[in-house]
């Protein structure tokens, strides 16, 4: 099924109340396709935050980056699937058998429940880490998207879904998988927003033209420049940029 240029935009609900999160759902509800719950909401407010958007009609990547020992992460995979999200993480660097245990343990669970089963997806290299802090600080040789392809090979070989990667990779994933994945893309600014911490950026057309599956767009739709108008107006704007390349 195409998506159409709206549903390719995820809001990133990178604030600390669910006041604030609660109104921009009902806000954007009808401008985008999915909401993304990151550590800032659920560790402030917790899982009362994912049935109050899903009662409200939004879709939910959650955006918990699991990151700990297989038999760990196949417990948290359970719990995301009993949660009714539909979309959530894993790191890659976590390594093969703790992907595996993430997906496998989420079919498990779908399957018992007779649910669909969420989507699971593993994250590459963070859109705030260059190439010098990846060297140096991390202590991985080479450049970046070299080891995005390496970890997106290793998640395509867990049987993952798909992954997280910023949109300078796009392509260079797209072309070493052996079979369809989606790209879910953060690192996007359009053209009218700062770069803010974001260190490897791209505008929203340029992104979806170089095979993103879906945006991660946080503070340009929530946070927007007064001449942009309101979040809504903001998200329609990426929605009709998008669709001059779809």
């Amino acid at each position: 099924m195409k998506l159409s240029p709206n549903q390719r935009i995820i809001v990133a609900l990178d604030v600390a109340t669910e006041k604030e999160a609660i109104e921009l759902v009902r806000t954007l509800r009808d401008q985008v396709g999915f909401f993304k719950i990151g550590l800032e909401l659920f560790t402030s407010i917790g899982t009362n935050i994912v049935r109050r958007i899903t009662e409200l009609g939004g879709k939910i990547f959650l955006d918990g980056k699991f990151n700990d020992i297989p038999n760990t992460i196949a417990g948290a995979s359970r719990a995301a699937t009993r949660l009714a999200v539909n979309m959530f993480n894993v790191h890659a660097m976590g390594g093969l058998e703790m992907m595996m245990a993430a997906v496998n343990a989420c079919q498990e669970e779908s399957t018992k429940l007779q649910i669909e089963r969420p989507k699971v997806l593993g994250v590459t290299i963070l859109t705030s880490i260059d190439k010098a802090t990846m060297n140096k600080q991390l202590g991985i040789l080479g450049d970046i998207e070299t080891q995005v392809v390496h970890l997106a090979k290793l998640a395509e070989n867990a049987g993952l879904d798909g992954v997280i990667a910023s949109p300078q990779e796009i392509e260079a994933i797209r072309n070493n998988l052996s079979r369809p994945m989606l790209i879910i893309t953060p690192g996007v600014r359009p053209h009218w927003a700062a770069s803010q911490d974001q260190k490897r950026v791209m505008s929203p057309s340029e992104a979806i033209s170089k095979g993103a599956s879906y945006l991660v767009i946080g503070r340009p739709i929530t946070q927007p420049p007064t001449e942009i108008g309101t979040p809504a107006d903001a998200a329609k704007r990426i929605a009709e940029e998008i669709s001059t390349v779809v």
